[in-house]
């Protein structure tokens, strides 16, 4: 396991704050009372840890397939439906949705090989990751990648009440390899995924997902 690059400043920002505060608490608050300097010890040595692992990178084999769209993300999966993408495909796709809570990894993995074609970001309001407009009216980004048979998916980081920092390593032009890191949503939030109706989906409702790892669906040769 490693720890990912977006964390380093809150990290050591978050340690550095606990540390003077312990600090404080022994020497000026608490100098002599044992129990509460103990306590307050540990209760900021599992704040840290809370704060460390929501920026851990676990090692893990990826999946990887021509024909497969492999999870962008840990979570779970909390929509699978037809419905209308109206932003760049403007007709009727696949969706499946990826619920990330504060607890899980936050690395967003590419769920394809191919050429991006599409890339947007969209500023918007923070409503929570499973709130029927957060899709369309939240903080997010919009990727298209195009496979080497003219396949085109969509996926789209959205970011929620506590997620408010999205982050993305892609560019319209880009060639980018499944499983690969394409951006980091902090905190968690959601990813939505739009494929074409004849994709065949390999996963359920409240099924739980690894990033790079999960086959989603399987494309139409």
């Amino acid at each position: 396991m490693r720890l990912h690059r977006e964390g380093y400043t809150i990290m050591l920002t978050t340690g550095l704050v606990l540390l003077a505060l312990n600090l404080l608490a022994y020497y000026y608050l608490f100098s002599d009372n044992s129990t509460a300097i103990v306590l307050l010890a540990i209760i900021s040595l599992v704040l840290f840890l809370l704060i460390v692992q929501f920026f851990r990178i676990p090692t893990r084999l990826l999946t990887t397939g021509e024909s497969q769209v492999i999870a962008p993300a840990d979570g779970k999966v909390v929509v699978i439906e037809e419905t209308v993408e109206g932003e760049y495909f403007k007709d009727r796709r696949r969706q499946v949705s990826i619920f990330m809570s504060p607890l899980n990894v936050h690395v967003n993995r590419n769920p394809v090989t191919g050429v991006v074609r599409y890339f947007k970001y969209f500023p918007g309001k923070y409503l929570v990751a499973w709130h029927p407009k957060s899709s369309t009216e939240n903080e997010r980004t919009t990727v298209v990648v195009e496979i080497a048979n003219g396949t085109q998916v969509l996926f789209r980081q959205i970011a929620g009440a506590v997620a408010r920092r999205i982050i993305w390593y892609v560019k319209e032009g880009q060639p980018v390899k499944q499983g690969e890191e394409f951006g980091f949503i902090k905190f968690g939030s959601r990813v939505d995924i739009f494929l074409p109706l004849d994709a065949e989906i390999k996963v359920n409702i409240g099924d739980v997902t690894k990033g790079g790892v999960t086959v989603l669906a399987e494309l139409p040769s």
